[in-house]
């Protein structure tokens, strides 16, 4: 009692809302983009995977100026000046700290690319040319390809007092073209815009020796021939450039009398919000850089110059350029999940036993497998499952169609607002609707962000409910990249709660008494909160209390400050959690008993694992939700307990491994900066996704042929890496 009490008395001397405690949550992110960044410049990847990283740092800061700058310049627009976030910057002190780490990350990506890896592609044969090196085949090659695919699809935009400034699409490549035009002996410069075709490949094959893969950017091609499109002009100078748009949607959905309308409205007012951001060639004259900032109102601090070539997002798809193999990362296809060894049937397999399943190490083939063996089940009575972003082509929509053609009760929660999916959803939202589905939209003011799928089956004179519970999206494309849990169970329990769920979502039913699970937005955080408190109630000098988080971002600061409260008490946190962070670790007094690192690696961490010592009762909980606002507040999301023992000790292995990482995990300092883990001499090399990989290749070794595993067609011949 005596501890307790000095305990309280700590705390109630610190101020958990001190500025300095936390980390501005812009700066974090672009931290985490120069983790990506940092696996770019690693040479110990292979150079088309350092290819792919460079790629995906691009995308990343796309979508980081698209929607964050985007909405502080919205903020700066209309007059917010005062601090608004737990680190105490104003829109206009973001907005600068943010140009100066963008703008070091741009250097720091085209030196990368120019310094090292062109030269190392090189040195495989692989190149990039410009039209002035090429041979006389090459050029002959090159002439054709132009006139017959380029060519007819390309537009001059003359701009002038009667043609404004083009509309351009967001994030396409443009061509800014200076021409001289000589009328009655007098000469005239005029100016003009030329899009690069999205439609087109951004790079094309030249003919070559055998052994060399040699390569050209439409672009350069398009720069080459561009007098084609000004005939009787001279041209003085073409290059190309690029604008980033605020593409953040504002949805009155409280006015909308057709959600989905309203969705189709606003993507084609994100093609042409403000811009946010110009890229250019390092070589464009300071006359023609004037005309586009005139012209599109940017600023010259949202001017990025760069060595070129422009939108390294091209890489990604470069990435897959036939043959080199070797200069790829070794396969790791995904394994048979270790809990459906033995079972004929998957309703069976969950009938006898909660499964767990650890993608993409383990097949995501199981989940695709329920929903079509539901569907086609003569016994199976209604199918309701939440989606929020599926693939092109997804078998799981596919089955949820068919189940309802076959006559089944189908209910499908598709999340129209998933951003960047929307358009994606509303096509799979119609096909649904045709195929005879109940297709809900979303709630009013929140997303539906929670991964859940409920089968009922009728057997004998009883209804039986089967769940699948998940921390990640029901995509089988990302399934494959992303790591990610999630379990099947026929508990009765659960299963009340998932009929609770699809109850409240479709219907008018208030919030529900929880059985198991806890969800957002109306108690979530509070539930984390009490595991919280318990965890320093049950905390003791001799035995101090210990919560393992892994997550993808922590932001929410009541969430923060608990986590303060428990450093304070003792309490030993070790968080990975691989993207943004707020919270400042290591500050005595405040926050010396946490640790955070972060892991960037082939596969994108995705999981969300709660671990709470409990005084040695330990609680484990999977989520859908990062430690975020949002998250516990405009999401319906849902946490849910591990409580079979074999499954929780699977899980405390998960952060147990990925805790003692030494090849892939940087850990973060109280001056927010992340050193990456060497490993000290002698010590063992801990990889923590191959790891992963070699549990599920040994238990793959250990399965016997049942007709259950013969359906998922598992790989037998996949040795350890």
């Amino acid at each position: 009692m005596g501890e307790s009490i000095i305990v309280n008395e700590r705390e109630d001397k610190v101020d958990f809302d001190y500025t300095s405690y936390y980390i501005n949550r812009e700066l974090s992110w672009l931290a985490f983009n120069r983790r990506v960044l940092e696996e770019a410049e690693d040479t110990d990847n292979p150079v088309l995977e350092r290819l792919k990283f460079l790629a995906i740092t691009s995308s990343n800061l796309d979508e980081f100026f698209m929607v964050r700058v985007g909405s502080m310049k919205d903020q700066e627009k209309h007059g917010i000046t005062t601090p608004e976030n737990k680190a105490g910057m104003t829109p206009r002190q973001q907005l600068a700290a943010i140009s100066v780490e963008a703008h070091n990350m741009v250097d720091r990506q085209y030196e990368l690319l120019h310094q090292e890896l062109i030269p190392l592609l090189a040195s495989y044969g692989i190149s990039f040319s410009k039209p002035e090196d090429l041979t006389e085949e090459q050029r002959a090659f090159l002439r054709t390809y132009f006139y017959e695919r380029i060519y007819p699809v390309l537009t001059p935009m003359a701009v002038d007092a009667s043609r404004p400034f083009p509309m351009l699409l967001n994030k396409s490549v443009n061509l800014a073209v200076m021409l001289e035009s000589e009328k009655d002996g007098k000469s005239k410069v005029l100016f003009a815009v030329v899009q690069v075709p999205s439609v087109l490949p951004r790079y094309i094959q030249l003919p070559s020796q055998e052994g060399i893969a040699q390569f050209i950017l439409l672009e350069d091609v398009i720069c080459h021939y561009v007098d084609s499109l000004f005939r009787g002009n001279r041209i003085l100078s073409v290059k190309p450039f690029r604008i980033t748009r605020n593409a953040d949607l504002t949805l009155d959905e409280e006015g909308a009398e057709d959600l989905l309308k309203e969705i189709q409205k606003e993507l084609k007012k994100r093609r042409w919000g403000a811009a946010v951001r110009l890229e250019v060639t390092r070589d464009m004259d300071d006359y023609m850089k004037g005309i586009l900032q005139e012209s599109l109102e940017i600023e010259s601090c949202d001017v990025y110059e760069v060595p070129g070539p422009l939108d390294l997002t091209f890489l990604m798809k470069f990435y897959s350029v036939p043959g080199y193999n070797e200069l790829r990362y070794r396969s790791l296809p995904p394994q048979p999940p270790a809990d459906f060894i033995g079972e004929n049937n998957i309703f069976e397999a969950i009938a006898h036993k909660d499964i767990l399943v650890h993608h993409p190490y383990e097949s995501f083939d199981p989940v695709v497998h329920f929903v079509k063996q539901a569907a086609e089940d003569p016994n199976v009575l209604a199918i309701k499952q939440t989606l929020y972003r599926v693939s092109g082509d997804s078998p799981i929509v596919n089955a949820l169609a068919k189940a309802a053609e076959n006559g089944k009760q189908v209910t499908v929660l598709l999340e129209l607002k998933a951003r960047f999916d929307e358009e994606n959803n509303i096509v799979w939202a119609k096909k649904l609707e045709k195929a005879g589905c109940h297709v809900i939209y979303g709630l009013v003011g929140l997303k539906t962000h929670c991964k859940v799928t409920l089968v009922v089956r009728q057997e004998g004179q009883k209804l039986a409910r089967y769940v699948h519970l998940g921390t990640g999206n029901y995509n089988d494309s990302t399934a494959r990249l992303y790591t990610d849990l999630g379990m099947f169970t026929c508990d009765e329990q659960f299963g009340i709660d998932a009929s609770y769920m699809f109850n409240h979502l479709s219907g008018y039913s208030k919030t529900p008494k929880w059985k198991k699970i806890e969800a957002a937005p109306n108690g979530l955080r509070n539930k984390i909160l009490q595991l919280i408190d318990n965890e320093i109630a049950k905390s003791t000098p001799e035995k101090p209390g210990h919560i393992i988080l892994k997550m993808n971002a922590l932001t929410d600061k009541k969430l923060i400050k608990a986590l303060f409260k428990a450093s304070v008490a003792g309490v030993q946190i070790d968080m990975i959690i691989r993207g943004i962070c707020c919270l400042r670790p290591g500050i005595p007094g405040v926050s010396e008993n946490i640790r955070v690192r972060s892991i960037v690696d082939r596969f994108l961490e995705h999981a969300r694992i709660f671990y709470f010592q409990n005084g040695g009762d330990e609680r484990v909980y999977l989520s859908s939700a990062d430690w975020m606002t949002r998250n516990m507040e405009r999401r319906v999301e849902i946490m849910f307990p591990v409580e079979v023992e074999s499954l929780k000790k699977r899980v405390k292995e998960i952060l147990s491994v990925q805790l003692q990482d030494n090849v892939k995990a940087r850990v973060l300092d109280s001056q927010g900066i992340y050193t990456i883990i060497q490993p000290m001499e002698g010590e063992k090399r801990v990889h923590s996704q191959l790891h992963f990989h070699n549990v599920a290749v040994k238990n793959m070794k250990k399965i016997r042929q049942t007709p259950y595993m013969k359906q998922l067609k598992p790989k037998t011949h996949v040795e350890e890496v």
